[in-house]
């Protein structure tokens, strides 16, 4: 199994494409985009990774962590493959370390995409997470059942209910971990980039759903104010719409990435 820096990671799509790296939100997990691999991948080299404690990565996390050690993971995965230039691809925390990194080595980075993101906590999205910590108090199934709550929209997880059954069963036997997922939250609710965000100079497209029931679009619209070079498409189908509407999520993508390599921001 391929491993970089402790993080396992996948390639897929054209060798000579433009370097696209995805990271996923909480969970972590690359297999998250498994529904928009395939129309990425005909145009594009594509590397998915686990998040470190999660999947198949290290599941040992560092002391006191935060944000920037997750930055540092990233960026130690683009070092790994060399002068990529890459166009980073981040679902909500994903979108958080991928501004990040942008932010810290502007070179490496030629775009963004931040799906659902946030500069830093919402109300409303840390009164989603303190019901997420209770539900985990009461146990890793609680958590489990409770999550398409906060991911889907209720038509579509009525419609999905045994493939939501399905993946329950494999996140619960796969878990990583009450310590490591406390530690992944602890850390998106105490961190706030507002302050890199004018310095972050790269195109960046903020996708948003409106009918995100944990992050809300008013934090896109916050960071489209904030960034220099930042605009936002709309859409709908929850905070996970690119797993929800994958079509309508990868028509926006292929509208708005280049066909070749851009230069990093100067």
């Amino acid at each position: 199994m391929p491993h970089a820096a402790g993080l396992y990671y996948e390639e897929h799509g054209r060798k000579t494409g433009p370097p696209v790296i995805l990271s996923a939100g909480l969970g972590g997990l690359g297999s998250y985009w498994a529904p928009n691999l395939d129309a990425l991948a005909a145009r594009h080299r594509v590397i998915v990774y686990d998040h470190r404690g999660t999947g198949q990565s290290d599941r040992t996390l560092q002391p006191d962590l935060g944000i920037d050690h997750m930055v540092d993971d990233l960026w130690q995965l683009i070092n790994y493959f060399g002068d990529l230039n890459v166009t980073l691809i981040g679902h909500a925390l994903g979108g958080a370390i991928s501004l990040c990194v942008a932010h810290r080595a502007p070179l490496l980075v030629g775009r963004v995409v931040v799906i659902n993101g946030l500069s830093k906590p919402d109300p409303h999205f840390l009164r989603c997470f303190r019901t997420r910590l209770a539900l985990l108090e009461l146990g890793v199934r609680e958590f489990l059942r409770a999550q398409p709550i906060f991911l889907y929209p209720a038509r579509w997880s009525s419609a999905n209910s045994d493939r939501l059954r399905a993946e329950e069963l494999s996140q619960f036997e796969h878990f990583q971990g009450e310590e490591n997922i406390e530690a992944r939250i602890a850390a998106l609710c105490a961190f706030d980039i507002d302050e890199r965000l004018p310095h972050i100079r790269h195109p960046v497209l903020l996708i948003a759903a409106e009918d995100d029931m944990l992050v809300p679009a008013s934090c896109s619209e916050h960071l489209l104010e904030a960034l220099p070079n930042a605009t936002i498409k709309r859409m709908s189908g929850g905070h996970a719409c690119n797993v929800t509407q994958p079509d309508v999520f990868n028509d926006i993508l292929a509208g708005w990435l280049p066909a070749e390599q851009i230069q990093g921001a100067q």
